[in-house]
Formats: structure tokens, C-alpha cells, sequence
């Protein structure tokens, strides 16, 4: 507990640096929030009249208390385009865009870690070989063109999967699945390579180690290895990658969220900007960076769990 306690106490000073980022850059905008709102034809009497309708008239410091005191309280402000709380508008979104994350990680670790383990075990064979290839082209294949492809063949062509019309999970799961799938597996493909390539070269490593030796010289042989004593000093460097792959998802489905339809958190997040939805902006990066610092701490305790090492400040 105190490993978690240490790691939760020093994000705070992380989470306070980022909002003030976060609410500054907006600020930051040639003419203020009000004109990035009205627009170059806004008249003095329009702008003056938005600034106090938000507060923008106030000095900064003041604003900045006020922005922070009301998100920590989960009131993220309200939406100029729909008058409705960002806070909500994000809930309402969020759920697509953890299904797709969640997914894209299910199918990341379930193809990783087998192919992984192969490649490693029979290194320079041609088992290695092939899962060299495929995740070469799973990282070189971006997945807005993979994504395009899917659609072609199985929803254009083949007509196997809808192109839209996502249904939540709890209504339908089945037609949920559907929807989902193709999404999942094209941004899932890029993220199995990338692990996959991180756990074979680790796991060479530790294949090469004395204490694998040692463990073999008293008799463990295969699998008994692998999964008792290499697989598990060998998830640090997979776990570092994986929280920074799971870290960019939660910013980089956009593209993905676009081409399918899905109304998730992305395409709110794309909506706002184009739309000059300043607060909801503004509370959807806060929103990101706080959970990418999340993420870092999760990674974190996963580092602790791997290597008790680290719980006691001893790791590398």
C-alpha cells in the first residue's frame, strides 16, 4: 500500500502542472477564447458581452481558481454549442471509445504474447521468422488504411459487418460485436506487433540469463521455464510499452471513431474544435492528460506486481 500511496502522492504535483497547461494553452488563442468562439466578425460588443457571460472579463489567476475548484468537483463547465454539461457530454461518450480501447488491448495481448513466446523459444527459425514478418506489417500497416480495407472487404463487399450503428453492449451484444470487431481488430493488428516485437527481444534476454541456465541445470525444461521463471522477468519492458500504447489510444482513436461511425469519445473531441466548443475542449484535454497520468500510475503498480523489487525501491 505504501508503493501505491507513494506513486498516487506524486502525481499531484503533475495533475496541478497539466491543468495549468492545459488552461493556459487555451488562453493562449490569437484573440482570446471569446473571438476563437464568435469568430474575425465578432463586434467589440459581442465579444465583451460572451467574455462576461464566461467570466473571461475576470484576471486570469481568478479564472483559473474558479476552472480548477469547479473540476475537481467534476464540473468540467458547460457546453457553448448545446448548453449541456461537458462533464456528461464526455460520460455519455466515453463508454465507445473504452470498448474499443479495452478491445484493441484484449486483442494486443492474445496475439502478442503466444507469437511473442514462439518467436523467442525458436529464435532463428522459421517460426521466429514469420513473427518477425507479421508484426513488421502489423506496425507498418497504419490503421486508418487497415480499417479502410476491412470496410471494403467485409462490410462493401461481402456485407458481413455493418458499417455503423453502434449498440451499446448491455442492449445488444451481439450487434454490438459485430459494429465492434472491425474496428477493434484494425487498431488492435498495430498494437500486437508492437508488443509481440518487445516480448521476443525481452524474453531473448532472459533466456540467455544464468538463472535460466541454473533452472535448467536442475531440471525444468519448456514450458516449466518459460511461464515460471523468463516470462515474468521479462513483462517490464512489455508492461512500459503496453502503458504508453494504452496511454496514446486514449487520444489517438479519432481516426478510427471517424471512419467507423462510432460516436465515442474521439469524435466529441473532433466535434468541439470544429465547432469552437472552447469549454468542451478544454475539458476533454484535461480529461486525456488526466488519464494518461492514470494510466502511468496503473503502469506503475503493474511494475510492482512484476517485480517485487520495485515495491521496495530496489528495481532498476
Amino acid at each position: 500500500m505504501n508503493y501505491v500511496a507513494k506513486r498516487l502522492i506524486t502525481v499531484i504535483p503533475v495533475l496541478f502542472i497539466l491543468s495549468i497547461l492545459v488552461f493556459g494553452l487555451i488562453h493562449l488563442i490569437p484573440g482570446g477564447p471569446a473571438q476563437a468562439v464568435l469568430g474575425q466578425e465578432a463586434t467589440p460588443s459581442a465579444l465583451a458581452a460572451l467574455r462576461a457571460q464566461l467570466g473571461l472579463n475576470q484576471p486570469v489567476p481568478i479564472q483559473y481558481t474558479t476552472w480548477l475548484w469547479h473540476a475537481l468537483h467534476g464540473n468540467l463547465g458547460t457546453s457553448l454549442v448545446n448548453g449541456e454539461p461537458v462533464t456528461l457530454l464526455i460520460m455519455q461518450r466515453l463508454p465507445e471509445t473504452l470498448e474499443l480501447a479495452i478491445g484493441t488491448i484484449v486483442v494486443a495481448v492474445l496475439v502478442s504474447f503466444p507469437f511473442g513466446i514462439m518467436a523467442a523459444v525458436y529464435r532463428g527459425k522459421w517460426a521466429d521468422t514469420a513473427a518477425l514478418f507479421a508484426s513488421t506489417i502489423g506496425i507498418a500497416v497504419p490503421p486508418f488504411w487497415l480499417g479502410l480495407v476491412l470496410l471494403i472487404l467485409f462490410t462493401v463487399k461481402w456485407h458481413l459487418f455493418p458499417s455503423s450503428g453502434y449498440v451499446p453492449i448491455w442492449d445488444n451484444v451481439g450487434q454490438n460485436l459485430r459494429v465492434m470487431l472491425l474496428p477493434i481488430v484494425a487498431t488492435g493488428v498495430r498494437e500486437a506487433g508492437v508488443l509481440m516485437r518487445m516480448l521476443r527481444s525481452s524474453l531473448l534476454d532472459i533466456l540467455d540469463a544464468d538463472f535460466i541456465r541454473t533452472a535448467r541445470a536442475k531440471g525444468l525444461r519448456g514450458w516449466a521455464v518459460i511461464v515460471g521463471h523468463a516470462l515474468q522477468n521479462a513483462l517490464i519492458p512489455v508492461i512500459t510499452t503496453g502503458g504508453l500504447e494504452i496511454a496514446a489510444l486514449l487520444g489517438g482513436l479519432v481516426i478510427t471513431e471517424q471512419m467507423f461511425s462510432l460516436p465515442g469519445f474521439g469524435t466529441l473531441l473532433i466535434q468541439s474544435i470544429f465547432s469552437r466548443d472552447y469549454t468542451t475542449v478544454q475539458g476533454a484535454a484535461l480529461f486525456v492528460a488526466v488519464g494518461v497520468v492514470l494510466v502511468n500510475v496503473v503502469v506503475d503498480i503493474f511494475y510492482g506486481i512484476a517485480d517485487p523489487r520495485m515495491r521496495l525501491g530496489k528495481g532498476a
